[in-house]
């Protein structure tokens, strides 16, 4: 099964605390396998924990989300090697991938390594559905902000570039997050660069945007960019994108 189109859902959301496991898939990860298609059987949903070093534990309770939700979910692990033995064919068989959050710049790394820069470029044109949370959003975009180098957050600039804008995640719960994208779309560090507050998701259709969603009422999804009123000034606008509830 295909997305109609290449399907991007960059997110700052995903998990809620589970009934009988400590964590379980929110509407963001269901509205990203909504976006697929799927019907007739059990999506097929790819976990990437590369962010985070695979930790065998986070697998587990990502594999008991996707039990609870009914998803006939795996995982592709690149440490200490890859666990499958073509990682094109393997994600190519999927419906959904959702990357999860960490260090991106790790991730970045290490998926150039693998050479999946440029797998997931043919993954997500044959219409599997992208998404993923925090370092999981922006591996999708140019570049934005993160604190994978240490404590003080700073901008990264090598993401995929599967879109052609810069992502801000956590906009709301981390305090440093909104400033900083300010900053750096001001001096020229990031371009147009598009913000979710924490439960919030971006869908993009090919490269387009066509708007936000919320798994939580309230939230929204920003775009920020430096608009000229002059010809030889320009200032930072922010504006806001109300999200459709899920």
């Amino acid at each position: 099964m295909a997305a109609e189109s290449p399907t991007i859902l960059a997110t700052s959301g995903g998990y809620k605390p589970g009934k009988r496991t400590r964590l379980e898939f929110n509407k963001l990860v269901h509205h990203a396998v909504d976006l697929a298609g799927v019907t007739g059987r059990a999506p097929r949903v790819s976990h990437v924990g590369t962010a985070s070093g695979d930790q065998l534990w986070f697998n587990n309770e990502i594999s008991e989300a996707g039990r609870v939700a009914g998803f006939n979910l795996t995982h592709l692990n690149l440490f200490t090697m890859p666990n499958v033995d073509n990682i094109e064919e393997y994600l190519l068989e999927q419906d959904v991938v959702w990357v999860n959050g960490g260090s991106v710049v790790n991730l970045l790394a290490v998926w150039r390594a693998h050479e999946l820069d440029t797998i997931f470029r043919r993954v997500w044109e044959a219409g599997v559905v992208l998404a993923g949370v925090s370092a999981g959003s922006i591996c999708w975009f140019n570049g934005g902000t993160t604190d994978s180098f240490g404590p003080e957050l700073r901008a990264v600039r090598n993401g995929l570039g599967l879109l052609p804008f810069d992502n801000g995640v956590h906009y709301d719960s981390e305090a440093a997050r909104r400033p900083l994208v300010h900053r750096l779309v001001a001096d020229g560090t990031l371009g147009e660069t598009h913000c979710t507050d924490d439960g919030v998701g971006l869908l993009y259709r090919g490269t387009e945007l066509h708007g936000a969603v919320t798994e939580t009422p309230g939230k929204a999804a920003y775009r920020v960019k430096l608009v000229r009123s002059g010809t030889s000034t320009a200032d930072v606008v922010e504006e806001r994108l109300e999200p459709a509830g899920l």
